[in-house]
């Protein structure tokens, strides 16, 4: 089972957003309207961020099952603002490789007992006034059973012996299931419940989502739009203050950090880009980590800015639809493409140094190449670097003819394509139009085509495309099962049939490679199991190598963020450039929110 990440979590990573509400004006914002309670010693002021998101009615609250599954349009629900709302049980250091824990005590992983164990911390509650307690743990991972979250690959067992113990059993010690279970947003029973237990009934009864009772809870929770969100962090929204162009959270007293974070309201602009980018030019935003476009990046620091790079581990990919188009599903096409594509120019005219070439094109960031693969390894990889008379050459073998410039199919037909992209994610939009370019100079035709970025991702899986840009890697954890997950699942058969399609449609069983014959998606899940790191590296390596060999998508450059820092206006304490908390993706457990917890981004004194 596998969850249904986005652009920016993603992984969703990754990953990938929900869309700007219509109309967002790219005009002076209004003083936030919240109450703003007051707060612990030291509090005071606001904060001001910058997410998109749909107000009411298309957006809505329904959080359950975040980060690693979600239904389309939550407010917030894809950003890292969400731990500030529905803090999960810990934060991971990337640099430091360990668990700074928030909700949670303590955790245990006992690979004789095949148990992960979680101690809550006491006297949490929710902003109802109920306890937080384990039951809610198993009501959110029932939940993400529904959602096919990829954590049920493991899974065999929930228990709540008392009301701030979960045991999680599993037949195998997974490496990657301390991810799923202290990275999930805990959310109420007192709103999932019934949900939950239709959920614990299939898996009782031993049965899966895509039969029976579970195709229909499926279908049912997708609709499923609570009017508000019951939370447990230091903020809740003010209702009130929720409009096309900006929201407020709230200090909500009585939630777990409440008694560290400094601000009272966090401010929260919508829009993507292009909205963005001139509220950050007024210096009336603190901190953003959209793809600003590379000219922004002087007036932004003539305004005062310091640009963080966190590296992003993702970036954008070309997608081909190999069941619409017989040519595509050809792996010499695929390796020609690769060939024909200037990564170095797309990155640069994407996102300036902050778009990086691919060099490895193994489905995971270079960043970790040199971790998880052997020299013997790497030896093997192909980096396809740019070669037009290689592209030539693998495509007249596979069957593709000229007619003066231009190309012919294998079928006769010309080579014409349209190529989609968020129109309103700038990098990725400056990607698919170069992307278009260099296929026309080529001599097959393409035609570049920005949509909504909300309906981008479901026409994907639903296999209504050509041609897409859509992301490769993952920011959700350092280890590479992540990354193949977002590369070979989320956008293809495993989870597009969340929307009813097959996505890109590459098969994943009965994969021919030079190695043998491999079952993909079993050798992904094989590659988060077990304890032993040199175990793991050769499901690691055996999957590198069939992306690498078989490109079910072609990534183009790896991101590094161009995100925006406004230090001593309204805020101080955003980390300098050598603070190893920027190795912490910034999609994934955001260093300026794990500061907000720690109490060290603070309001400036008067």
């Amino acid at each position: 089972m596998i969850s249904n990440w986005t652009r920016r979590d993603v992984l969703k990573a990754v990953g990938l957003t929900t869309v700007a509400g219509a109309g967002v004006a790219a005009c002076a914002p209004a003083e936030p309207e919240g109450g703003g309670g007051s707060g612990g010693e030291g509090s005071g002021g606001d904060f001001h961020g910058a997410w998109p998101y749909m107000p009411s009615p298309e957006g809505h609250f329904n959080f359950a099952a975040l980060p690693y599954a979600g239904v389309p349009t939550v407010i917030l629900g894809d950003g890292p603002y969400r731990d500030l709302l529905l803090p999960p049980s810990a934060l991971w250091l990337w640099a430091d490789k360990e668990w700074e824990y928030l909700i949670a005590e303590s955790h245990e992983l006992d690979a004789d007992a095949g148990t992960l164990t979680v101690t809550l911390k006491p006297d949490l509650t929710w902003s109802d006034g109920s306890a937080l307690t384990s039951q809610d743990y198993l009501t959110t991972f029932y939940v993400q059973f529904i959602q096919r979250s990829p954590a049920w690959d493991f899974i065999t067992g929930l228990e709540a012996p008392d009301d701030t113990t979960v045991v999680v059993s599993f037949e195998d010690p997974p490496a990657v299931l301390e991810r799923f279970i202290l990275k999930s947003n805990i959310v109420p029973t007192a709103q999932y419940g019934e949900w939950a237990d239709r959920a614990k009934a299939i898996v009782d009864a031993g049965g899966s989502m895509d039969e029976g009772d579970g195709e229909a809870l499926g279908t049912d929770f997708q609709t499923f739009k609570p009017e508000n969100v019951v939370v447990s962090g230091p903020y809740d929204f003010d209702y009130d203050t929720i409009t096309n162009t900006q929201l407020t959270l709230v200090r909500n007293k009585t939630g777990y950090g409440a008694d560290k974070v400094t601000f009272d309201n966090v401010v929260i602009y919508n829009g993507e880009t292009t909205e963005i980018t001139s509220l950050v030019q007024s210096a009336d935003i603190d901190y953003a980590t959209h793809g600003f476009a590379p000219a922004s990046e002087k007036p932004f620091e003539a305004a005062g800015y310091t640009i963080l790079r966190p590296p992003v581990y993702s970036g954008p990919a070309l997608y081909l639809n190999q069941e619409r188009f017989p040519e595509f599903a050809d792996v010499r096409t695929r390796k020609a493409f690769a060939h024909l594509l200037d990564r170095a120019t797309i990155g640069q005219v994407s996102l300036a140094e902050s778009g990086v070439a691919v060099t490895n094109m193994v489905g995971f960031s270079d960043n970790f190449v040199d971790e998880w693969l052997t020299d013997d390894v790497k030896g093997k990889i192909d980096k396809y670097e740019q070669d037009v008379d290689k592209a030539t050459s693998l495509l007249e073998e596979a069957g593709w003819t000229k007619d003066g410039d231009a190309w012919k199919t294998p079928e006769g037909k010309s080579a014409s394509y349209e190529i989609q992209f968020p129109q309103t994610y700038a990098d990725w939009s400056a990607a698919g139009k170069e992307v278009a370019e260099e296929f026309a100079a080529f001599g097959i035709s393409v035609t570049a085509r920005g949509l909504d970025d909300k309906q981008a991702p479901i026409d994907l899986d639903k296999g209504d495309f050509e041609m897409a840009i859509e992301a490769w890697g993952s920011s959700a954890h350092p280890h590479p099962y992540f990354s193949f997950v977002q590369d070979l699942f989320v956008h293809n058969i495993p989870i597009a049939k969340n929307q009813g399609g097959k996505g890109y449609a590459f098969p994943l069983q009965d994969v021919e490679t030079s190695a043998g014959t491999v079952d993909l998606e079993e050798v992904v899940t094989k590659s988060g199991e077990g304890l032993d790191v040199e175990d793991q590296k050769k499901n690691v390596s055996v999957a590198a190598l069939a992306f690498n060999e078989l490109l079910p998508i072609i990534p183009i450059f790896e991101r590094y963020g161009n995100n925006p820092a406004l230090e001593g206006v309204r805020v101080q304490g955003f980390p300098t450039e050598d603070d190893p908390i920027l190795e912490n993706a910034p999609y994934a457990d955001n260093f300026v929110v794990l500061k907000m917890f720690r109490g060290e981004i603070t309001p400036v004194e008067g």
